[in-house]
């Protein structure tokens, strides 16, 4: 419905906001002796039990929804939350972690293609180059080095892309019977878990300290800094996220979470007064121009004339 495009774009910029907090608040944990894997686990509960009481408020009496929507559940915990985490941290030990981000931001372009294969529909030429333009952005905006690249992280990388994939896909599903609320509560459970799991194998090293940390050139408690990573940057996002998605689509939401980025360095300047260089300046127009492409190629899509029914480029069960 067009009149839902200025509110889910609002919510999913909102969404990419909070996200991008996460690595000014990660990094002050990290700095106080935090280990990644110890901060990803952390946050990823801290998440499920803020959810935990509005989630079961929701599902009251509607139980017998959960059952039919499993896979949204199982997809957004353990792809996007759980293998989309521990992917990525794992990749950062081979490959730069800029690298690492960029083909992790591989997935919106991973769900054109699944999109194609399923609907045999091909993607609008604006859309093909919205992806190319908004790439080219975040390139720039991460500051690629010039390293070999290591096939293991490459790998990697490229299974946090799908769990990047799988997150927008489960997001965006328009008819799903669980509310936004609901949805994040339960895939944060399932993807701390999963993760909990990780951690309790060795899978994912965990070291975290009681030490103070410094965030933003002020001193503070450590559970400080995780409560807002908890609350801004996990709760508060994933749900802002699905209500987005939800409303825009998977394929245009996903470009618009192209946006993390920019956020990043828009906080990194107020926060930390480490201004952008001009070369992040221009990635950030290439991503605005990107979205652009991929929404103009949307609506000059021609509509199916027969077949299933589709919801933003994501077939409907």
């Amino acid at each position: 419905m067009p009149s839902r495009r200025p509110v889910g774009l609002a919510l999913a910029l909102a969404s990419a906001a909070s996200f991008a907090l996460s690595g000014i608040f990660a990094s002050a944990l990290l700095d106080g002796g935090w280990s990644a894997g110890a901060v990803t686990l952390v946050r990823i509960a801290g998440g499920a039990l803020v959810l935990l009481v509005p989630t079961l408020w929701m599902l009251r009496g509607r139980w017998d929804a959960v059952l039919r929507s499993w896979r949204e559940v199982v997809v957004l915990g353990v792809l996007a939350v759980a293998v989309c985490q521990l992917a990525f941290f794992s990749a950062v030990a081979y490959i730069d972690p800029s690298l690492a981000l960029l083909i992790e931001f591989l997935g919106p372009v991973l769900l054109v293609f699944y999109s194609w294969a399923r609907t045999r529909r091909a993607p609008a030429g604006l859309t093909f180059a919205g992806a190319a333009v908004a790439l080219l952005g975040l390139g720039l905006i991460s500051g690629i080095g010039g390293e070999a690249l290591h096939p293991v992280g490459v790998l990697l990388a490229l299974g946090a892309a799908v769990g990047n994939a799988g997150y927008w896909a489960s997001a965006s599903k328009a008819d799903s019977e669980l509310p936004p609320v609901a949805l994040a509560g339960l895939g944060l459970i399932v993807g701390a878990v999963v993760l909990g799991l990780a951690s309790a194998t060795g899978l994912l090293p965990f070291v975290a300290t009681a030490a103070p940390v410094v965030l933003a050139g002020s001193t503070m408690p450590w559970w400080l800094a995780m409560g807002m990573l908890i609350l801004l940057a996990t709760s508060l996002s994933y749900v802002l996220g699905i209500l987005g998605a939800r409303r825009l689509g998977a394929t245009l939401a996903s470009f618009v979470g192209y946006s993390e980025p920019m956020f990043g360095i828009l906080w990194t300047a107020l926060l930390l007064a480490i201004l952008p260089t001009g070369m992040q300046w221009v990635g950030a127009a290439a991503i605005i121009a990107g979205v652009l492409l991929v929404r103009f190629g949307q609506v000059r899509r021609p509509r199916p004339t027969r077949g299933p029914a589709i919801v933003e480029g994501i077939p409907s069960p």
